[in-house]
């Protein structure tokens, strides 16, 4: 199996290499084979990409929104017409299964292109503020040059998350991919250009932990905006602080997923495995602290064993495969020590807990885990574990379950299943996290707004809310008459 790109980073519209850069190998995590090589940019090659967005930013800015908005549209359509050649991409770049990507992944960042495309013409409007004879209005502008680092979950999606609102809002971006997912981001470089974006406005670098500092202290560059764990954003946050750089941040989570005991038992633990296992369990925004009311407990856990112990594992190609691999070794490692931390601290565990029998050898596999009677005060229950394993903890009442719940540094999403509405609504306002479900879970559809609170991050990717994150707003005074001075 072969992914090799022409070059390792486009800019100004073509690819372009420096093999005077770090080796970077692509891995597909399925069976260890090594799929591309690439090369981290050099200062030289990230003062290209810089230099270029900078150059093409003004003319691109100076069109109208609905002539912005037209080329995304159309980058939507090329990558639909794509989907089945991007989906098989995007598993190769992250081991997620077919049967996934070919419905989560460029779908969604084609969803972007076309909403972002679509919304730009009504909500880049500014206001008209009468003011007696004499008015104002405002007006939203463009930043400049923005930086895009996204992470290795959702590579092609997160590449036009961040590439849409920034594009339509009248900016130009140089994105870096994770260094464990490097393809995908090249191809949507190359579909924008395809689809009438001028060169230079979507750049694409490679790089590792050394890149991401010469692009966020770059002096051109006026946004960042980073997808990561909550350590890498608070050194990406400090440094752009340094130059009063604006900056949205989506971080890490532990996210609660509260199910009652009126609740659908079957839709709940549906709620709780999309939550917990969808992408091998590497969601930001994933309900890992599952609290179920002690009524329901045992009920609750045969039905989660028996679905879980059904879960088709195996080649990600095959759409038969509901489960593929982690996306490295490195981090089915780090999975496998919260797991073993989570025995040795007393948790039980239901289910899982190894490798799959039926998969290469080579290929970076663990099993959809489930833990039971998980206490607040667990590792395994306080620190984002980022893999598929569930922690299953019980509760009383309505009161003690949202303190607990709220009970962590992270704030990025919550859900909670019952039948009873009016509770659910009051115990939604409860919780403090910034995008929460009630009888459903991680459904993120790019009209609302995603992104949380606390120390999961600011900011929201997303609706219109989004293009306020990559514009300012200029205020103009207009005076009608003469000018009174008293001197």
């Amino acid at each position: 199996m072969r992914a090799q790109p022409k070059a390792s980073h486009f800019i100004d519209g073509e690819y372009v290499e420096d093999a005077a850069g770090t080796v970077i190998e692509s891995i597909y995590p399925a069976t260890g084979e090594v799929i591309a090589r690439l090369y981290a940019a050099t200062p030289a090659i990230v003062e290209k990409a810089i230099a270029a967005a900078k150059r093409a930013q003004p003319e691109w800015a100076a069109m109208s929104p609905t002539a912005r908005g037209r080329i995304l549209k159309r980058a939507a359509e090329i990558m639909r017409e794509r989907n089945r050649e991007l989906s098989e991409l995007e598993t190769l770049d992250t081991g997620k299964p077919i049967q996934e990507t070919i419905v989560a992944d460029p779908t969604s960042g084609a969803d972007s292109f076309e909403f972002f495309g679509g919304i730009a013409p009504a909500a880049l409007n500014g206001d008209y503020i009468p003011l007696g004879g004499d008015f104002a209005y405002t007006k939203r502008v463009p930043l400049g040059v923005c930086v895009g680092i996204g992470a290795w979950n959702y590579p092609q999606q997160i590449a036009c998350w961040k590439g849409a609102p920034a594009l339509v809002a009248g900016n130009s971006m140089v994105f870096k991919p994770s260094e464990n997912t490097p393809l995908g981001a090249l191809k949507i470089a190359e579909i924008l250009i395809e689809a009438g974006l001028p060169k230079g406005l979507y750049n694409v670098v490679q790089g590792d932990r050394s890149t991401g500092p010469l692009l966020v202290n770059h002096p051109d560059v006026a946004k960042v905006s980073l997808t990561g764990s909550v350590p890498t954003g608070r050194k990406v946050y400090e440094a752009a602080a340094a130059g009063l750089r604006h900056v949205t941040m989506e971080l890490g989570g532990k996210s609660p997923l509260i199910v009652f005991d009126d609740a659908d038992l079957e839709s709940a633990i549906g709620g709780a495995m999309l939550g917990n296992f969808y992408s091998t369990g590497q969601v930001c925004s994933n309900g890992t602290r599952v609290f179920v009311q002690k009524k329901i407990k045992q009920s609750f856990l045969a039905r989660l064993k028996e679905r879980t112990d059904a879960i088709v594992i195996g080649d990600p190609m095959d759409e038969a495969t509901q489960l593929g691999p982690m996306v490295s070794t490195a981090q089915r490692d780090k999975v496998f020590s919260y797991i073993e931390k989570g025995k040795s601290e007393g948790a039980r565990l239901v289910t899982g807990g190894g490798i799959p029998n039926n998969v290469s050898a080579e290929g970076t596999y663990i099993q959809p885990t489930v833990f039971a009677d998980v206490t607040d005060e667990m590792t395994i229950a306080r620190e984002e574990i980022f893999g598929p394993v569930m922690c299953v903890l019980d509760f009383d009442n309505e009161a003690e379950v949202v303190a607990r719940a709220n009970a962590t540094e992270f704030g990025l999403s919550a859900g909670v299943f019952t039948a009873d509405l009016t509770r659910a609504h009051r115990v939604v306002d409860r919780l403090e996290a910034g995008t929460l479900w009630i009888n459903t879970y991680n459904l993120c559809p790019v009209e609302i707004p995603f992104g949380g609170s606390k120390q999961s991050g600011f900011g929201r990717e997303n609706s219109a809310e989004a293009l306020k994150h990559y514009t300012e707003l200029k205020t103009v005074y207009v005076g009608m008459g003469p000018v009174e001075a008293p001197y």
